[in-house]
């Protein structure tokens, strides 16, 4: 992909001036999941990585993993937050005193500063925390920060919080959201909208109606199949680096449990919150005395269709033509993930029901087109066995049609037109 790297500096006003609002700050305090997971993760692993430390908090906000820094009794945190929220963290940090937050009081730096700023008076650290997820692990591009900061403050052999995040992706049916994004395309297809011909929009505003990622949670029962840890594209915090992040390949290898219609590739992922060394070659030069003296507790955290809610909810990506699959199918394919300057990534997904008809991800030609949007050089003639697609992470979309706390009216697979084959017992009663 020929282009000058994509830089966010024009996007920061935008993304710090939202967070820097508590209404924000509340919603993501009000993740029971995410922020009591965060708290087990630090308080069961104080002893090792936080008591008598040296803690930076990157990304800071609300200062809430700060607080629990300090509560795990951290020697003092650095909580770095580049919006104006670090100002009312400073209100609530000196505010603290005796009958009011005492375990806080000259525990905690607040720095208004982007972690990239240079001479921040910071020290070699002992832990990192931070929170520097988006939706489907890497969007708004915190993960970079998160990284600068390791390579630049952490001691060697500290710890990171999180330590590994795990991507799933998995094909889905959805005839309900499919029709609903037919039919707002389908607005821009009238010929007399108060005697104006519209239709010649129509293929235009199909390419953006389906080109917005779906964030939502959505039915568990509409997979197709399900993914495990070993399908997962895992991101390791300890050694990724951010080139790394900037360019991210998935390959797919999916073999489907129904037949049915694929309307696209949902995904999701789990953090995982695991104590130092993260290497194997270094667990493996220690004595079981050593390994049972830095023994902490691992925290994992899923954020999938069948998991508690997060607010990070699920992200699907719909396909503009469905694909019919038989169960027992394998499906092959990749995405492409590549950095945007919107402080998020262009998605690029090709799937085929036979490898040899897939193109090279690393192949991948994103001529631009005048428009500005990217998409796939084109190919000669329709091809019934291969989906592309194209989507800009920041341009969601939102469908809350799914409320797992409202019995729903089927619970059969067959209510999402998912069809099971007959086992061969089933066939051989049948034929007596």
């Amino acid at each position: 992909m020929e282009q000058d790297e994509p830089g966010v500096e024009h996007r920061d006003p935008m993304y710090f001036g939202y967070y820097a609002q508590l209404q924000h700050q509340q919603n993501m305090l009000q993740d029971t999941v995410r922020t009591s997971t965060y708290r087990s993760a630090i308080l069961l692993n104080g002893p090792q990585c936080f008591q008598d430390k040296l803690v930076m908090d990157v990304g800071a906000g609300s200062g809430i993993l700060s607080y629990f820094a300090a509560q795990a009794g951290a020697e003092h945190v650095y909580a770095v937050e580049a919006s104006a929220m670090a100002k009312k963290m400073e209100k609530l940090v000196k505010d603290s005193g005796p009958g009011k937050n005492e375990f806080m009081q000259g525990k905690i730096t607040v720095i208004n500063a982007k972690i990239e700023d240079p001479n921040l008076p910071i020290p070699q650290v002992d832990t990192i925390v931070s929170e520097p997820i988006g939706v489907l692990l890497f969007h708004e591009r915190m993960l970079e920060s998160y990284v600068y900061a390791r390579d630049h403050y952490l001691k060697p052999g500290g710890a990171l919080f999180p330590s590994k995040g795990s991507i799933y992706l998995a094909p889905f049916t959805d005839a309900g959201l499919f029709t609903e994004t037919m039919a707002k395309s389908r607005f821009w297809e009238q010929t007399n909208f108060y005697n104006v011909d519209l239709s010649s929009l129509y293929q235009d505003a199909k390419r953006e109606m389906f080109g917005m990622p779906v964030v939502g949670h959505f039915d568990p029962n509409q997979l197709m199949t399900t993914p495990t840890v070993l399908d997962t594209h895992v991101v390791d915090f300890a050694t990724v680096t951010v080139e790394q992040l900037k360019d991210i390949t998935m390959p797919i290898r999916w073999t489907t449990n129904y037949t049915g219609l694929m309307h696209g590739v949902a995904g999701w992922f789990d953090l995982s919150f695991a104590p130092p060394p993260y290497d194997q070659s270094t667990l493996d030069t220690l004595t079981d005395e050593q390994r049972q003296l830095l023994a902490g507790t691992t925290i994992d955290m899923s954020t999938s269709p069948s998991a508690d809610r997060t607010h990070w909810q699920q992200v699907r990506f719909l396909f503009k033509e469905p694909l019919a699959v038989n169960a027992t199918q394998q499906i092959h394919g990749w995405m492409r993930c590549i950095v945007n300057e919107m402080r998020s990534y262009t998605i690029f997904v090709e799937l085929a029901m036979d490898a040899s008809l897939l193109s090279d991800a690393a192949q991948l030609d994103t001529s631009k087109k005048s428009n500005g949007d990217y998409t796939f050089a084109a190919i000669s003639c329709h091809r019934p066995l291969v989906r592309r697609g194209v989507w800009e992470l920041h341009e969601q979309t939102y469908n809350y049609n799914y409320n797992p706390d409202v019995t729903q009216p089927g619970q059969q697979i067959e209510y999402n037109c998912l069809y099971q084959p007959d086992s061969l017992m089933d066939t051989y009663n049948d034929m007596e």
